[in-house]
């Protein structure tokens, strides 16, 4: 289905507010000033893609809360394929990023043994992952190889809902990926991507089913080198 610009746009304004994850608060002024409009513009806009049904919107006492359905996320997907095309036509680019080892956040070690995760590691990459990422500081050519990244389709990873956790995670995509350092060569892993991150873009995530960092005796600072073909 071919949509208008102003839909796209707006679309992509909300998802770039995070509406693609979960609601955003937003109020008809604050759309306006985003897509370049008049206040009764932007009302009248945010009606148009609920009645289309690329939105879901609802209003309470403490305001309006805006969420893209899956109808509105496919959209935007197709676009950003579009875009793909254009400029990484080529069936499969290959990408080398070079960084040096930096300690996380912890985060790591917990979603990698999260059941929802785990199953589609195992599926869609044919390994289970050592407990934790391998984090690596980029320099200024990575940050722009993983800006390609973020454009590129990879491998899927679905959102679920845990009943134990009481919550729900958010999905993402990766990359396999072969890493080597002075110690070793072509080993196994993959990069993730997360739809949501607490990460700069200048981190780069990396799991594999080995322990990275014990079995190839890596420390901080030290330089790994991790290539990737999509």
């Amino acid at each position: 289905m071919k949509i208008s610009g102003e839909t796209t746009l707006s679309l992509r304004k909300l998802a770039l507010l995070g509406a693609v994850e979960q609601p955003v608060k937003l109020s008809a002024l604050q759309f306006a000033e985003m897509i370049n409009s008049s206040g009764q513009t932007a009302a009248r806009r945010l009606q148009e893609l609920e009645r289309e049904g690329f939105v879901h919107r609802r209003i309470t006492a403490d305001g309006q809360w805006i969420v893209l359905t899956k109808t509105g996320i496919v959209q935007l997907k197709e676009e950003c394929y579009e875009y793909q095309e254009i400029f990484f036509s080529a069936s499969s680019v290959e990408l080398e990023f070079v960084g040096r080892v930096i300690t996380g956040l912890g985060e790591g070690k917990y979603y990698t043994t999260l059941e929802g995760y785990k199953r589609q590691f195992e599926g869609k990459l044919g390994f289970t992952p050592f407990p934790g990422t391998l984090n690596l500081r980029l320099d200024a050519q990575g940050i722009a190889a993983r800006g390609i990244l973020d454009v590129r389709k990879g491998i899927k990873l679905e959102g679920f809902e845990s009943k134990r956790a009481k919550r729900t995670f958010g999905g993402g995509k990766c990359f396999p990926c072969k890493i080597a350092c002075n110690r070793a060569e072509g080993v196994k892993s993959a990069v993730i991507i997360p739809h949501r991150t607490h990460y700069p873009e200048d981190v780069l995530e990396i799991i594999s089913p080995i322990f990275l960092r014990c079995e190839l005796k890596l420390n901080d600072g030290d330089e790994v080198r991790a290539k990737v073909v999509t």
